[in-house]
């Protein structure tokens, strides 16, 4: 089995150097350093008092579970001969937040819409999403309900 560890820094601080006060302008805003790539800048969702203009955590979240599925299709795809085309997926997932302001996602709707060549592996097509959701890493992280609503195109 293969093992493998991932690290992230986040970091924040209420003394900004006056050159990043648009950047951190509110006191949600904070950076996220992984190694060897560009630092990203992260606050909470506009519903929470974050900045809109910066990503967070949730739309993160979300974004890390389709792209995990994309690529956990693609290999499935390559490994039935599936010519896969074109992959679009517009996820949503839905939270609740408690009174005491704990919450969660209760469910996430995966509707990916996926364009291949072969007009005869359309159902094997809609079949893999399930195998995929089987294979992907953030998928198997989660304890949300995942649905996938899968959309097959032949190209023309």
């Amino acid at each position: 089995m293969l093992e493998k560890e991932f690290k992230v820094k986040t970091s924040w601080s209420s003394k900004h150097k006056k050159a990043d006060s648009d950047l951190f302008s509110n006191s949600k805003t904070h950076q996220v350093y992984i190694k060897d790539k560009a630092p990203f800048i992260v606050s909470a969702a506009k519903e929470f008092k974050g900045d809109q203009t910066k990503h967070n955590p949730e739309d993160l979240f979300l974004s890390a579970l389709s792209s995990c599925h994309m690529m956990s299709y693609k290999y499935l795809c390559d490994k039935n001969g599936i010519t896969l085309i074109d992959y679009t997926d517009d996820t949503s997932g839905k939270l609740k937040v408690k009174p005491d302001g704990s919450g969660a996602f209760v469910s996430i709707v995966l509707s990916p819409i996926v364009t291949i060549l072969e007009k005869n592996k359309i159902d094997l097509a809609i079949r893999l999403h399930t195998e995929a959701n089987r294979l992907c890493f953030i998928a198997n992280s989660c304890s949300v309900p995942i649905t996938h609503k899968p959309q097959i195109q032949i190209v023309k």
